[in-house]
């Protein structure tokens, strides 16, 4: 159809719709400082990168959690600026330094990093295709934490099943996630699950609240992103307990 959004112009309505979130996707600080206290112990001074940082939630923590600096990469220069300006804020600019660059083709040599962070960034490879790019940047013994979209159970209602075959198709249970990292040659700490309230209180009720801000001035592209919006979390809402992000901590061996 002619009035039919055009690629880009859904990107960029779906970048005018997160601008101003804390995070791009479901995520927890405390929960994630969770898991930062359980890794195996990091050299002293660690080299620390975010892959599909976004707005930079994660790359601030680990910046504040380790005192390092922290390469945070993204597509995204939006989202990049706002990270910028967010760190500037806090005190820690001179630790984050932000990366225009594609996270799935990085040219860094071999055994660049002691810890990879990245959250629901993953899927846009699939979560076997960045455990396969991303093992080669990580020094022996180094850590990834890579939150993913999985199934938690083998046999998802088949609403949610239809939705996520047409969305990801590539979405795994957290039983075939952790063989796809074994197989790339990393060891499997832990698997940890979001809480759903993570997804209501820092995601999916601030992205509503946004979608209440747009709504009356929005193009046909940005009606287009608020009714994906909007059935997504009608998705989740309906069967929360069939998935969500699991964050797998993985030891390269």
């Amino acid at each position: 159809m002619a009035d039919e959004p055009t690629g880009e112009e859904m990107m960029a309505a779906l970048i005018e719709l997160h601008r101003g979130l804390e995070r791009m996707g479901p995520g927890d600080t405390q929960f994630s400082r969770e898991i930062l206290a359980g890794l195996p112990a990091l050299p002293e001074a660690p080299r620390i990168a975010d892959l599909g940082c976004g707005a930079g939630a994660g790359a601030l923590l680990l910046a504040e959690t380790f005192g390092a600096p922290v390469i945070a990469v993204d597509g995204l220069r939006a989202f990049l600026d706002q990270l910028e300006a967010r760190a500037h804020e806090r005190g820690l600019a001179s630790l984050v330094r932000a990366v225009e660059a594609d996270f799935g083709a990085l040219d860094w040599p071999a055994g660049s990093l002691d810890l990879l962070w990245s959250e629901g960034a993953a899927y846009h490879l699939t979560f076997a295709g960045a455990v396969q790019r991303w093992r080669p940047l990580l020094a022996q013994g180094g850590v990834a934490v890579i939150s993913e979209a999985s199934w938690w159970t083998e046999t998802p209602a088949a609403a949610a099943r239809e939705y996520w075959a047409a969305g990801y198709p590539a979405m795994g249970t957290e039983a075939t996630n952790a063989a796809h990292a074994r197989e790339a040659g990393f060891a499997v700490l832990g698997v940890h699950r979001l809480p759903a309230r993570a997804w209501w209180d820092n995601y999916y009720g601030p992205r509503l609240r946004r979608v209440e801000e747009v709504r009356e001035t929005a193009d046909a592209a940005m009606r287009a992103a608020i009714r994906e919006t909007e059935a997504e979390v009608a998705m989740f809402r309906a069967h929360a307990d069939d998935y969500g992000y699991s964050f797998y901590v993985l030891r390269a061996v």
